[in-house]
């Protein structure tokens, strides 16, 4: 155990002005306090704050850290109280104090509310003063060292794992190295300890040419050096066990596999030298293409700043070197504590790279719950995470590369379904826009909006996706369901019917559909013929129709007689039996020819039908027809071909005016859908040409139709497709 001139000859050999009489009084009222109470290893547990507080002082800390550290268990664990800290450490002290405290006065549940907890009081204390967080660095380092001596071990494996997984990122993020180094290594024995002993062993069996190989590489790099005359010193060493381990497991590959176990380091005075000697070494050494990484021109999150290279060294050995100042080096290995600044007894952390602890102090008050708190905090240490918060302060984690309509789901699924906007940090953006850690979003809405499908390809997250799909089926399937209840009305109208909604609903259960709203969709959709449903409320109509049929069919002359009376057919002798061409369907107004069909007797075209093209060569099958006079309101079915902005409530606007002009949607087939239109085929049963005309015209004068022609199916021959 660390004995107290000791610690303060530690002290005093960097900080020589440092207040003596304050940490005799915190080691004897410390020692005092925690009396004959014993740790797990039988030691004194007086013996774990004093080594805490030996900890620190190899990162130099101050006073008041110091004092802390000695003093960090005491209110929890021992008849001390803050107000007694106050009074005899002053107000800066137990600060400190009650911000290291480990264990939360609240009710624990479970292991898991512990850990989540007693993180947040930790990242809460942060807020305030970085030095809480050293602190509780090297509290958890002395307890990771005498890891060995808890006797459960379910409670080591939970000890270790929380290091891993919390506190070793944590570190990394303040860029302390050697605690964070320390922190994987004793994690690592406790988790994997049959991992780490194989890899220990296979070091073991190389040591021979390891230790030589580094000597000799050592040697090689000191000959280079001092040739070029420069300012250096020079180091070497084996990766952890961990960090092999982790690249192992990373990249798939066995232990011979790696070319990068051994590390040297050469440190020289400044950032120019630093740029010479990787000159210097690329050209005694054959560099390996893509594994240099310059973080001096762009440091790491956490502030590291080095050249790293691998090169072809001794041997045909694969060797990484790293090249420093002194002044990088001490970061790098103790990373914010090495911006200690003794005067001011502060550390500066308003610079960027510590920008990320004043993100997560604003979301602690608004955390559901500490489990979740612990959760999205454990995220956000690393890169695959992004953090960013309502205006009301609530943490919401992305994966990099989310935008706000990603944000907008997180928050809720309705916010998402109608969200029209969004304001980045009080800016407003594209939806498009890419989130980062620390933006504050905030999102407009709207309940006329509906997810556009589009969003599908700019969204990242799977909840977000599989909502705006659920949204966008179930708007068409309502879109579509008005359509259809419309088409439906219209013909019940146009048969003197009375239309119900229960009569359909009846019906529907009959024809086996779930409800009339199925039925009135697949109606919209093209997929159920209206007059199916007309026939089946109303059988009637539908023996009616088949007796009509039986009895108007001339079979004498082999033509219907309403049809007789609307053509006139010159140069034949009346009988001969005609059909309307499916590929023009035909209209009174239009110019049409008759196509004789040996045995069948002749299909009407219009005249510049596309299936024409096919017939050209054969002048003698041509009949020249004209439509006759006779009025007997008879409804002929038409096609148009329409494109409508896909826009909620389009359908039915397409829907009234077709209605408005007295004619009849019997069937709608959907061609093509995008994320701005929709394209379709609809059938409408018009009086002539010239109704048809006046209805295209009326709906390409609306908004929502972007284009509209009369239908002309293009009819390929069996000759043309046989390549």
């Amino acid at each position: 155990m660390l004995r107290q001139f000791e610690l303060l000859e530690r002290i005093k050999s960097y900080n020589p002005a440092a207040d003596e009489a304050l940490i005799n009084r915190a080691y004897v009222y410390a020692m005092k306090m925690h009396g004959t109470q014993i740790r797990e290893s039988g030691d004194l547990y007086f013996s774990h704050p004093l080594e805490v507080a030996g900890i620190l002082t190899h990162y130099r800390l101050d006073t008041a850290s110091i004092v802390t550290a000695l003093l960090h268990d005491t209110v929890e664990d021992t008849e001390a109280t803050a107000e007694e800290i106050v009074e005899l450490f002053g107000s800066e002290v137990a600060k400190l104090v009650d911000g290291v405290t480990k264990l939360t006065r609240l009710q624990i549940q479970n292991v898991e509310s512990k850990q989540a907890e007693n993180f947040r009081k930790l990242l809460l204390a942060m807020s305030e003063d970085i030095r809480v967080l050293i602190i509780k660095l090297a509290d958890r380092l002395h307890n990771m060292r005498t890891l060995q001596y808890v006797s459960s071990p379910q409670k080591r494996k939970a000890i270790a794992l929380e290091t891993m997984e919390i506190y070793s990122p944590l570190a990394a993020r303040l860029g302390m190295e050697e605690i964070k180094t320390e922190f994987e290594d004793l994690a690592f024995t406790e988790l994997y300890p049959d991992a780490r002993r194989s890899i220990i062993k296979r070091l073991s069996f190389l040591e021979g040419e390891g230790n030589s190989l580094i000597t000799r590489t050592i040697d090689e790099l000191n000959s280079i050096m001092l040739a070029s005359k420069f300012v250096f010193s020079i180091s070497g060493r084996e990766k952890t066990p961990y960090s092999i381990w982790k690249k192992m497991k990373q990249k798939g590959i066995s232990f011979e596999q790696l070319s990068d176990i051994m590390a040297f380091r050469i440190i020289v005075n400044d950032i120019a030298s630093c740029y010479n000697v990787l000159g210097v070494i690329h050209s005694s050494y054959n560099s390996i293409p893509g594994r240099f990484k310059d973080y001096i021109s762009t440091p790491k999150r956490n502030g590291y700043r080095s050249l790293h290279t691998q090169v072809v060294g001794p041997n045909k050995h694969r060797i990484e070197i790293q090249i420093r100042t002194q002044n990088m080096h001490d970061l790098a290995d103790m990373g914010v504590a090495a911006h200690w600044q003794h005067k001011q007894g502060v550390i500066d952390i308003s610079a960027s790279n510590y920008n990320w602890l004043h993100e997560l102090v604003d979301i602690l008050d608004n955390a559901q719950s500490p489990q979740e708190f612990m959760e999205h905090t454990k995220l956000e240490m690393f890169q695959d995470q992004v953090f960013c918060f309502t205006p009301k302060g609530e943490l919401i984690n992305l994966p990099v590369g989310a935008g706000a309509i990603d944000f907008a789901y997180a928050v809720h699924t309705e916010i998402g379904n109608t969200c029209i906007g969004a304001k980045v940090n009080g800016v407003i953006v594209p939806l498009r826009t890419k989130l980062v850690n620390g933006d504050q979003v905030e999102i407009s809405t709207s309940t006329a909006q509906t997810p556009p499908l589009e969003w599908e390809r700019v969204v990242v997250t799977g909840k977000a996706r599989a909502h705006i799909r659920k949204k966008r089926r179930i708007e068409e399937i309502r879109e579509f369901a008005k359509l259809g209840r419309s088409i439906l009305e219209q013909l019940f109208s146009s048969e003197d019917k009375i239309f119900k909604n229960k009569l359909i609903k009846l019906v529907s259960k009959k024809l086996g559909y779930d409800n009339e709203q199925t039925v009135y969709s697949k109606i919209g959709l093209g997929h159920l013929a209206a007059r199916d449903i007309l026939e089946a409320v109303y059988p009637d109509l539908k023996t009616l129709r088949l007796k009509n049929s039986f009895n108007s069919t001339d079979k004498n002359s082999g033509i219907e007689p309403e049809e007789s009376e609307l053509l006139e057919i010159k140069g034949l002798t009346p009988g001969l039996a005609v059909h309307m061409s499916e590929c023009c369907l035909p209209l009174p107004g239009d110019r049409i020819v008759g196509i004789l069909r040996p045995g069948k007797g002749a299909d009407i075209h219009i005249i510049d039908c596309p299936e024409l093209i096919n017939l050209s060569e054969e002048p003698e099958r041509w009949l020249d027809l004209v439509w006759g006079s006779s009025k007997t309101g008879k409804a002929f079915s038409s096609r148009i071909s329409i494109t409508v902005l896909n826009e909620q409530g389009s359908l039915g606007t397409l829907s009234m005016v077709i209605a408005n002009h007295h004619a009849n949607i019997t069937n709608i087939a959907m061609v093509n859908r995008s994320s701005d239109f929709i394209e379709m085929k609809m059938d409408i049963e018009v009086n002539s040409a010239k109704h048809l005309d006046t209805i295209i015209s009326a709906l390409n004068s609306l908004t929502e139709v972007y284009k509209i022609t009369r239908f002309r199916e293009v009819v390929i021959t069996h000759e043309e497709t046989k390549d």
